[in-house]
């Protein structure tokens, strides 16, 4: 089985935004029947904490990351540091009431998901947002150290996707989950917004564009048509390129605003993030005027293309400003 709608680079996912839809608006309906149930639908501590396996990998992970960011923990019965990570996992889930779900995955039993995440070693952890997954770390990690991590997952999934997590009742049995919802209306441009999915996937990058140029029109602070315009955007921009000269010509003129550009593109959709932004900010230090100012208007550009909230993009937005300043 393979899992759907996933990002293991987290960069230039164009299933991204209809995710980000999707999830938007199954987590609305969640909270609207749990609401209109008078909070029935709500799980026990205990279904914090879940046993996955391949066969219900789409079940109990990509489909519930529509309401509650998924944290896999991979591990083994004979991995030493394993022991010691996941009690502490298992724990703060729990103390997290809700806001996530962790998913434990035996790669001794589960190896075809340890291969569709690339895992080199254990233990690893993951997250499923909206059916997006990204790596959080590997290997031993303090338990602050966890808490930071999960705290931004948590804040990222609310802001992008808006999910809230699941609700916690200390009395319900274990073995329930909530009910899925009655479906919601339709958003006043998801009509625009699935045209721009389709143009993507059929490979009609100016259609797309002008879809989301369309929502943004009307909708100036739409995120959703924001991350796709500027995804869509750069896949236009590429397109015809000769990744080898670009290159070249970028290796050759270090001071060249376009040919640094160029290349920075192609670093993104590659999913080489920190090396696009490193790129860019050399070159916002060694430019002046029009050019320095088109550099820095493209890492703005690149910056919404990867997630405003994305820590490689908070951490390049400090060093753009050491050096325009």
């Amino acid at each position: 089985m393979q899992p759907r709608n996933m990002s293991m680079s987290g960069v230039v996912d164009l299933a991204a935004v209809k995710a980000a839809q999707e999830a938007k608006t199954k987590a609305e309906q969640a909270r609207a029947e749990t609401a209109r149930q008078g909070g029935a639908g709500a799980v026990a501590p205990a279904d914090l904490v879940i046993d996955v396996d391949e066969a219900g990998f789409e079940r109990d992970v990509l489909q519930r990351s529509a309401e509650v960011p998924v944290v896999i923990d991979f591990w083994a019965e004979w991995c030493q540091p394993c022991k010691q990570l996941s009690p502490v996992l298992e724990r703060l889930a729990v103390e997290y009431n809700g806001r996530i779900l962790l998913a434990k995955i035996d790669v001794d039993a589960n190896q075809m998901l340890m291969q569709q995440f690339g895992i080199q070693g254990i233990p690893a952890v993951f997250a499923v947002v909206a059916g997006q997954a990204l790596p959080l770390f590997q290997g031993a990690a303090g338990e602050d150290q966890i808490r930071g991590t999960l705290d931004q997952l948590i804040q990222v999934a609310e802001e992008r996707f808006g999910l809230t997590g699941l609700t916690v009742d200390p009395d319900a049995q274990p073995g329930t989950a909530p009910a899925a919802g009655p479906a919601m209306p339709a958003g006043p441009y998801d009509a625009l917004l699935e045209a721009a999915v389709q143009a993507l996937d059929a490979g009609d990058l100016g259609g797309a564009i002008q879809a989301y140029q369309n929502v943004l029109s009307d909708d100036p602070g739409n995120s959703e048509a924001k991350l796709g315009l500027a995804q869509a955007e750069l896949l236009k921009r590429v397109q015809g390129m000769d990744p080898q000269r670009v290159r070249e010509e970028a290796a050759g003129k270090p001071a060249d605003a376009e040919a640094q550009i160029a290349a920075a593109d192609l670093d993104l959709v590659g999913g080489h993030v920190e090396d696009a932004f490193g790129r860019l900010i050399q070159t916002v230090q060694r430019t002046a005027g029009d050019d320095r100012d088109a550099v820095r208007r493209r890492l703005l550009e690149l910056f919404e293309v990867v997630g405003t909230d994305d820590p490689r993009v908070v951490g390049a937005r400090r060093a753009l400003a050491r050096a325009l300043f």
